[in-house]
């Protein structure tokens, strides 16, 4: 796996994690792409369905065929076996949606970044244990910014990443870094079931580049 440091630092510097999943690899494909195009350097590929193993595979190729600047992840990783299936893949990190150490040792024996998905300051405990440099907060439309400013208060100095329902919106993000977050996961909100259905590449151009936008000077508020 690449340097983590480096990758945690890719994170933090964009504001935002962009992850999606969908069947067709060609639309797939596109996608990551446009998300490129738009600036777009570090970006989350989901295992949500059976495709999403060689769809990565494929992503994976075409990333570092003609994009090697891209640091390609792959979430929603929970056992061992999917973890050493994702690493051997080449993924430049693993992300979850719980703390489960068996993934984290694999991926703490590659020296890699491991963002496993916390609900409960137990839960953020276990993955301080298991080397968790940035954790996400998840599901983040449930716990809410004031959930995170509380947790953050007893966390000192780790870092946050809310992912689920984080919008498109000034207020939205802004009332996000205010609470503590270091980043947040963008999934449907940006890249919407309408635009995969729809191939609507150029508004998630625009939207990406908007989105960007909305973090950095989210900010500065």
């Amino acid at each position: 796996m690449k340097n983590k440091q480096v990758i945690l630092d890719s994170i933090l510097n964009q504001g935002m994690l962009p992850l999606f999943f969908y069947e067709d690899p060609d639309v797939s494909l596109q996608i990551v792409r446009t998300l490129y195009k738009a600036g777009v350097r570090v970006m989350e590929y989901t295992n949500r369905a059976k495709e999403a193993f060689e769809n990565f595979k494929i992503l994976k190729a075409a990333q570092e065929r003609e994009m090697p600047d891209l640091y390609f992840g792959a979430g929603t990783i929970k056992t061992k076996e999917d973890a050493i299936d994702y690493v051997n893949a080449r993924a430049d990190f693993i992300v979850a949606p719980t703390v489960n150490p068996e993934v984290a040792e694999i991926v703490n024996q590659h020296d890699g970044l491991w963002i496993p998905g916390c609900m409960t300051p137990t839960e953020i405990s276990l993955a301080q244990k298991h080397h968790a440099a940035l954790i996400k907060i998840f599901p983040a439309n449930v716990l809410g910014p004031d959930y995170v400013k509380a947790v953050a208060d007893v966390f000192r100095g780790q870092l946050f990443m809310p992912t689920g329902g984080v919008e498109l919106d000034i207020d939205n993000i802004s009332d996000w870094f205010k609470a503590g977050v270091s980043a947040v996961g963008m999934g449907s909100k940006l890249i919407t079931k309408k635009t995969l259905k729809n191939k609507s590449y150029d508004q998630l151009y625009t939207d990406t580049i908007s989105a960007l936008q909305l973090i950095q000077a989210a900010r500065q508020l």
